[in-house]
């Protein structure tokens, strides 16, 4: 069995903590970060660590007495390229750079599944993944795709948010899809500068690129969430340099396009580099070229791993709230799932007062850190501890 965490325990993973959300690093810069839970994962008697994986990755092994499943839990090392501006004693001392989406404390509740993992499992073993670049879409991927991966690969996955705007520790489930994919389109525009007098002398993107900036977004104007959910947003554009004396030669567009699946995703991309190629054809001196950044693909929770989550909510008789559409935010998660394990992202409210995730006053309750550990130690020991209740396919037996 795995042990309850003391009171001590978990104001020292408070303090952590609030040292994390002083030094954030962003996606694929988190080096400090990874050394730091690195040692704390030593500390904490882990049996086997894997560092600078898929870049800045940490996995931590706890092995059990016997042989069984693997069940990994998974969290985020990254922050967010954006300045923060509460003036709280923990504030972020890095210009710029902040912990303004929680991974600060995603990542402390997992430390402190890894404590309670002191006493090992009966049978099978836990993984303890600390993933780089969740924000950007690149981390998952990339840790997968490292050559160490086999050694690590899960039977189930589990992952969670924090949620601002819900109940403090309230628990969000919901089968089937859980967050949107999304991607982010980057078209470049080159053709030929002038002077200001004399556009006509120059191949201007202008003209094109206003086309391009009222049809893109209708390719998706959001609405009911559903199967044909789509949202093309317009994020940012540029026309040249800053100068009353030169006609344009180039621009750029960015536009971010969202969708509940990855095959309406496939649509609107596919939709979206039709316009940008119709539109190049009508101004036949100008070229563009379009790059996808920030891939993120649909996140699917799978039905045994949602009962699995669901039976140890009920088991600590935390508050349940079945979800009935899925976040229109992305997750860097469902690359677990699709490589093969029965995986869900689990969703904590984080307070009906909290800031927004990505707002620059956002900081993570500490008041969550024992709800996360607790639940996640549940959901290791429903499979791993009580074999008995796991089917042959590895889905929770029926209830009663």
């Amino acid at each position: 069995m795995t042990r309850a965490l003391t009171d001590r325990q978990i104001s020292e993973l408070g303090e952590l903590r609030r040292a994390l959300h002083q030094t954030p690093e962003v996606s694929g810069e988190e080096e400090q970060t990874a050394a730091r839970i690195a040692a704390e994962l030593e500390q904490a008697g882990a049996d086997r660590i894997w560092t600078r994986l898929g870049g800045h990755g940490i996995a931590a092994e706890f092995t059990g007495k016997q042989d069984g499943p693997t069940v990994l839990i998974r969290c985020e090392l990254d922050g967010l390229p954006i300045h923060e501006i509460p003036e709280v004693p923990h504030r972020s001392t890095i210009a710029g750079k902040g912990h303004l989406c929680g991974h600060d404390g995603h990542m402390v509740m997992v430390l402190g599944v890894g404590l309670a993992l002191a006493e090992r499992p009966q049978s099978g073993r836990v993984i303890l993944l600390f993933q780089p670049a969740e924000e950007t879409g690149a981390g998952a991927a990339a840790v997968i795709n490292d050559p160490r991966w086999p050694e690590i690969r899960p039977d189930f996955a589990f992952a969670y948010h924090n949620v601002p705007g819900r109940p403090l520790g309230e628990i969000g489930l919901r089968e089937g899809p859980s967050n949107c994919a999304s991607r982010g389109m980057k078209i470049a525009f080159m053709g030929k500068t002038s002077h200001a007098a004399a556009p006509k002398d120059g191949v201007t993107p202008a003209q094109v690129m206003a086309g391009l900036m009222q049809a893109l977004p209708r390719l998706g104007a959001g609405g009911t969430m559903n199967d044909d959910f789509a949202l093309a947003t317009l994020t940012h554009s540029r026309l040249g340099r800053a100068s009353f004396g030169i006609a344009p030669g180039d621009g750029e567009l960015w536009v971010t396009l969202r969708s509940q699946t990855d095959q309406r995703m496939d649509r609107m991309v596919a939709e979206a580099e039709t316009l940008v190629s119709v539109a190049l054809q009508q101004e036949n001196a100008l070229s563009g070229a379009i790059t996808w950044h920030d891939v993120f693909l649909a996140n699917v929770n799978e039905a045994s791993a949602v009962d699995i989550a669901t039976r140890s909510t009920k088991q600590l008789g935390l508050t349940e709230y079945q979800m009935t559409t899925p976040m229109r935010w992305s997750e860097d998660f469902s690359r677990f799932g699709l490589d093969g394990a029965k995986s869900a992202m689990l969703f904590i409210g984080s307070g009906k007062e909290q800031p927004q995730l990505h707002n620059p006053n956002f900081d993570f309750p500490d008041a969550l850190i024992p709800i996360g550990v607790s639940l996640f130690v549940e959901i290791i020991e429903q499979i791993l501890e009580n074999p008995a209740l796991l089917e042959p396919s590895g889905r929770p037996a029926p209830y009663g």
